[in-house]
């Protein structure tokens, strides 16, 4: 394709001359202008690649030109003409952004291999701009994807802690989803206590997977109608240890796997595996002890039929202190029953 060149001068004889010459090899199109407002006219009309200007014409000089055309397109290759008295302006022309100029008397070679360099650089600086643009665009597009893919990855690692802790329950044979009630209990109190964003998240996660330990515990046990015996406790209380070990090792889950090691500890030392004690307690164990007492305590059980919400509201109040940390149990007991109902799907007795 053709470079389309304009010249500016208001001289004929030197428009005609140029333009014979750079159209001679057929390797440009020039057009023709006698002053800058005629020139900027026509540009209206065709875009060019290259405009050869005077710098000294009646009217606006090509000085105005040159700061209209960069205004026009930035990327558009200007050589200004002008003779040897006006160097100086010819330099401030160079600041302006002119790409090269050339003084008269000027040799015709010199003007073609000129213009033959100042086009060539300008195709480089468009492809360039081009390619950027372009590489711009496919790296918003693989953004885009990989946003997408792990949008679609994080939703398939929920769908399928979803339906691990779904088959534990249903191992349990409790009515409903426990898990599931505890992550929306401990998800909504978390809420209430400022806990936002990514650490809600993971909050969250440790309130559905808090019994994932209980993989380890045998059925004999687990499923057992009456009270544990002291060794079967023992084995029991190994859950919390057994759960973390199974999600330390994953690097999305390191957070709640340290919730479901400490989530059977209490506030006043005397809980398990460590004997942690106040504010030693990860605020996501803390809070989750508090809501699985909720639902433990509401939820039928194998020894037991579901109590009234009532004996939760004692329970808390009670232990306050001593297995419950006293801040949460007191915005626990501040909230509304129905609240609690709510995030159960459920009515209480």
């Amino acid at each position: 394709m053709k470079e389309h060149i304009l010249i500016v001068d208001d001289e004929e004889m030197i428009r005609e001359l140029l333009s014979s010459a750079l159209t001679q090899d057929g390797e440009y199109v020039c057009h023709q202008a006698t002053n800058v407002d005629e020139a900027l006219a026509l540009l209206e009309e065709q875009p060019v690649d290259l405009v050869i200007s005077d710098i000294m014409m009646p009217g606006r000089s090509g000085v105005d030109l040159l700061r209209d055309l960069k205004k026009i397109d930035p990327e558009i290759a200007v050589l200004m003409i002008t003779g040897l008295a006006d160097m100086n302006t010819a330099l401030q022309c160079v600041h302006l952004g002119a790409d090269d100029y050339i003084t008269k008397p000027f040799g015709i070679g010199r003007v073609l291999l000129t213009v033959k360099n100042l086009i060539e650089r300008r195709r480089l600086a468009v492809e360039k701009k081009n390619y950027q643009t372009s590489l711009e665009f496919k790296v918003l597009e693989q953004t885009s994807q990989i946003r997408e893919t792990m949008r679609e990855l994080s939703s398939a690692y929920d769908n399928t802690l979803a339906a691990l802790v779904k088959a534990l329950d249903a191992r349990e044979k409790e009515v409903g989803s426990h898990s599931e009630r505890v992550m929306n209990y401990t998800t909504f109190l978390g809420g209430k206590l400022g806990i936002a964003g990514k650490d809600l998240q993971e909050l969250a996660k440790g309130g559905l997977l808090h019994d994932i330990g209980k993989i380890g515990i045998s059925d004999n046990i687990l499923l057992k109608p009456g009270k544990l015996d002291d060794s079967e406790w023992v084995e029991m209380r190994t859950h919390p240890q057994v759960g973390y070990a199974i999600l330390s090792e994953i690097p999305f889950l390191k957070t709640p796997a340290e919730i479901i090691l400490s989530h059977h500890e209490r506030f006043d030392g005397s809980g398990y595996p460590k004997q942690l004690k106040g504010a030693e307690i990860p605020i996501g164990s803390r809070v989750f002890s508090i809501v699985d007492t909720l639902d433990a305590m509401t939820s039928d059980r194998p020894y037991r039929k579901a109590l009234p919400f009532a004996v939760v509201i004692d329970e808390v109040t009670k232990y306050r202190g001593s297995q419950f940390d006293p801040d949460i149990a007191d915005l626990f007991l501040s909230i509304p029953r129905r609240h609690w109902e709510d995030c159960a799907g459920k009515h209480f007795l």
